[in-house]
């Protein structure tokens, strides 16, 4: 059974940081895109993601929203990725999904409604 591991929310200040990880086991390939996609309270999850890296040649995607912001990295051999988030906002509030697909889907990589698997997520709030 493939199993995602989210960790790293929390409550920050507006301008603080947080790490988010995301640890994946048992994925079925060794190609694949690892994404985050957050959900506003009170809307949809957005079907874009926050961010996406591969996983083959380490290609990145940013939302423009986080661009400067934000910033996405892997560890190939423990299968698991990782999102600085600085400078937040409290617009970044939501919940942080990690989501993993078999390769790197064309300009943004992660694919929202073609993700495998996903995560269960993880809050981060930014507020004073």
């Amino acid at each position: 059974e493939v199993q995602l591991v989210e960790s790293g929310g929390g409550l920050v200040q507006p301008g603080g940081s947080l790490r988010l990880s995301c640890e994946v086991s048992n994925l079925p390939f060794d190609d694949y895109a690892m994404g985050w996609f957050r959900q506003v309270p009170g809307r949809e999850r957005e079907t874009t993601a926050v961010s996406c890296i591969s996983s083959s040649d380490g290609r990145t995607y940013y939302t423009n929203s986080v661009k400067g912001r934000f910033t996405i990295s892997s560890d190939k051999v423990k299968n698991a990725a990782y999102l600085q988030m600085d400078l937040l906002e409290p617009e970044d509030t939501a919940v942080y999904y990690c989501a993993v697909v078999r390769r790197f889907w064309g300009t943004t990589g992660c694919p929202g409604y073609g993700m495998d698997y996903w995560g269960k997520g993880t809050l981060v709030t930014v507020s004073p």
